[in-house]
């Protein structure tokens, strides 16, 4: 539809008409935002692979090879790591029947302790050790909770399925028509921006690709390395923990968590010399990954100095959730973009 320049308030009145409707879509995917934001990043992320592997074969069903490939990474874990909770769920069941029809046990390493196991076995003995006391005990912690605390797992794990779904499908049609896509938000960016709108989207781009092998795929080395670390120790559930490692170390520091709380895990259980080689592992990994390999990563791919990378992941994170560890940096990509071009020397001034 052709509109004449002259016709002002056409073009005011199209303008607003245009505003609303963005408004109204914003407000009716607010809820799927997320998903889509995330299909968004597993595009840019793989589509250098994918580019690739389609330059090699024109099949019809790459798109659909690449989603279900995302798919079987996520789930597949998630499948393993939810049978061993199932597993442990059982036997944490069985253990509150012992407890209360027998009482709590004092663990060993209580009579090891330095200093302070006496006063802590009589307390022990007084409130955890006796059967009654022990019932009372975690019939007041789990009262009223428990089925509460399954069914809002159960509605939130439904809810993270169905988005992730969702994430899936827009990945699909994202991968089948990624030409048109990139096509048309080119042109998008050029007519709304002018030149430094398509600048901006590619140093945007390049920021994700940079955060995804910075966090993900450091992330997920982390959690290989440390998960064998754990394996080794005796820690139990090594795969857990090493899965739980992985997800915390793409938040930079993150990793200390599991594997700090896997250190006091043997502590507890008397292997001291163990527990020293986790922490030891887990320091030296961490801070190799966190100070050389992402800074190489993440900042080579934008020009961007680390620091601003940090401070674009962990505001992304408080920001956005778990979408602003890409997000963020992006951003700030832009941002340090459009800073070097605002300062940059003028030609005409050096002349």
């Amino acid at each position: 539809m052709t509109i004449p320049t002259g016709n002002r308030l056409q073009q005011s009145a199209l303008g607003v008409l245009a505003f609303l409707l963005f408004s109204a879509g914003i407000y009716t995917l607010w809820n799927f935002l997320s998903a889509l934001a995330w299909a968004g990043i597993f595009a840019i992320g793989l589509w250098p692979l994918y580019r690739r592997v389609r330059t090699r074969t024109a099949s019809a069903a790459l798109p659909a090879v690449f989603t279900a490939g995302v798919a079987l990474v996520f789930i597949a874990p998630i499948f393993l790591v939810g049978l061993q909770l199932a597993h442990e769920f059982h036997a944490i069941s069985g253990w509150v029947q012992d407890a209360q029809a027998h009482g709590i046990a004092e663990p060993e390493a209580v009579s090891r302790l330095p200093v302070g196991h006496a006063q802590i076995d009589a307390w022990w003995q007084k409130n955890l050790a006796d059967p009654g006391q022990a019932k009372q005990l975690l019939e007041r912690a789990t009262h009223g909770r428990v089925g509460g605390f399954s069914r809002t797992l159960g509605e939130q794990a439904a809810r993270r399925l169905t988005l992730f779904g969702f994430t899936l499908l827009t990945l699909f049609f994202l991968f089948k028509e990624a030409d048109t896509v990139t096509d048309q938000l080119r042109r998008a960016g050029s007519r709304a921006f002018g030149p430094g709108g398509e600048r901006i989207g590619v140093q945007m781009i390049a920021s994700v690709h940079g955060t995804v092998n910075g966090l993900v795929l450091v992330g997920l080395g982390e959690g290989v390395i440390l998960g064998i670390v754990y394996a080794v120790a005796g820690v139990p559930h090594p795969t857990i923990f090493g899965a739980l490692t992985a997800v915390a170390a793409m938040i930079p520091f993150a990793a200390a968590i599991p594997f700090c709380l896997a250190g006091l895990i043997l502590l507890a259980q008397g292997a001291i010399v163990w527990a020293i080689v986790v922490l030891g592992a887990g320091l030296l990994v961490t801070f190799t990954a966190d100070h050389f390999v992402r800074p190489v990563l993440i900042g080579g791919a934008t020009r961007l100095p680390f620091l601003w990378v940090l401070l674009g992941i962990l505001g992304g994170v408080e920001a956005w959730g778990l979408v602003g560890l890409f997000l963020g940096p992006a951003i700030m990509a832009a941002l340090i973009l459009l800073w070097r071009e605002f300062v940059a020397p003028d030609p005409l001034s050096q002349s």
